[in-house]
C-alpha cells in the first residue's frame, strides 16, 4: 500500500504539467497526496475494521473533499444512493466502477500484486496479462512516452502502468518510469509504486520517511496499522 502511496504523493505535482523525463526531485513542497491515497488507506480502513467499502469511501470523501476526485465521483460520494455508476475511470472500485473496463483494471492490478507476493518473476507476470487481459505490453517506456497523453480511463493507463514496472531496475526506477509517460501522473505512479512494492518488497527508508511527512495522522494511523497487518512496508 505505502508504494501506491508514494506513487500517488510523487506523481501528483505532475498530473496537470506532464513532464516526459525520468529527470526529477523526487519530492517538493508542491508534493502532496490526491483522492488515490485518501481512497486507498479508506479500503484499508474498511478491509480491517469490516466497515462496508461503501461507507468507507464516502467517510473518507468527507474528511478529504478536495483530494482531485472525478466528477462523478464526487456525485456519488455527496449523494444518498450507494449503487455504483459503470465507470471505467482510473482508481476503480467495484462498488463506485462497475463497468467491465473498471472492474478489469482493478482486477489486474489486484492479481499483480498478489502474484509478485507470491514469487512470480516479471516474465511470468508478463505472461499473465498478455493471456488473462489481453494488454499490450510488448511496447517499451520509450515508445510510450512521446505520443501518450492524458487518459483517465483504466484501460488507457493500467497497461502503460504495468510497463513502468516491468522495465524498472528497482522501485525509484519503477516511479521515474511511470511519471515520465505523463498522462493521468499520480494515479499511473500509484499502480506502478504498488506493483513495485510487491515485487522489490519495503520502499526505501528515505522514501518512506518523506511519504509519512506529507501524510496527516489519520492516513498516517491507518497506513501504519494495515502496513503491519500484511507485513510490507
Amino acid at each position: 500500500m505505502l508504494g501506491a502511496i508514494a506513487g500517488d504523493i510523487i506523481g501528483s505535482r505532475f498530473e496537470w504539467n506532464n513532464l516526459k523525463s525520468k529527470d526529477f526531485e523526487l519530492f517538493t513542497d508542491e508534493s502532496s497526496f490526491t483522492d488515490d491515497s485518501v481512497l486507498t488507506v479508506a479500503l484499508a480502513d474498511s478491509l480491517m475494521s469490516g466497515t462496508p467499502f461503501v461507507d468507507k469511501l464516502k467517510e473518507y470523501y468527507r474528511l478529504y473533499p478536495d483530494r482531485g476526485y472525478g466528477g462523478r465521483f464526487h456525485s456519488w460520494a455527496r449523494g444518498d444512493s450507494s449503487e455504483p455508476y459503470n465507470s471505467f475511470g482510473n482508481g476503480s472500485a467495484e462498488v463506485t466502477h462497475n463497468h467491465p473496463e473498471g472492474i478489469k483494471g482493478a482486477q489486474a492490478v489486484a492479481a499483480g500484486i498478489f502474484l509478485l507476493r507470491t514469487g512470480a518473476t516479471k516474465v511470468q507476470l508478463r505472461d499473465f496479462y498478455i493471456e488473462r487481459f489481453a494488454y499490450d505490453l510488448q511496447r517499451t517506456c520509450d515508445q510510450i512516452r512521446p505520443g501518450y497523453t492524458f487518459d483517465v480511463t483504466c484501460q488507457g493507463s493500467v497497461p502503460e502502468a504495468i510497463i513502468a514496472f516491468l522495465e524498472a531496475a528497482d522501485f525509484e526506477d519503477s516511479i521515474r518510469n511511470a511519471v515520465s509517460l505523463g498522462g493521468d501522473s499520480d494515479t499511473i505512479a500509484a499502480v506502478t509504486g504498488s506493483l513495485a512494492e510487491a515485487h522489490f518488497g519495503s520502499i526505501p527508508g528515505a522514501l518512506k520517511e518523506k511519504v509519512f511527512a506529507r501524510l496527516d495522522e489519520r492516513l498516517t494511523a491507518v497506513a501504519r496499522s494495515f502496513i503491519k497487518a500484511v507485513g510490507r512496508g
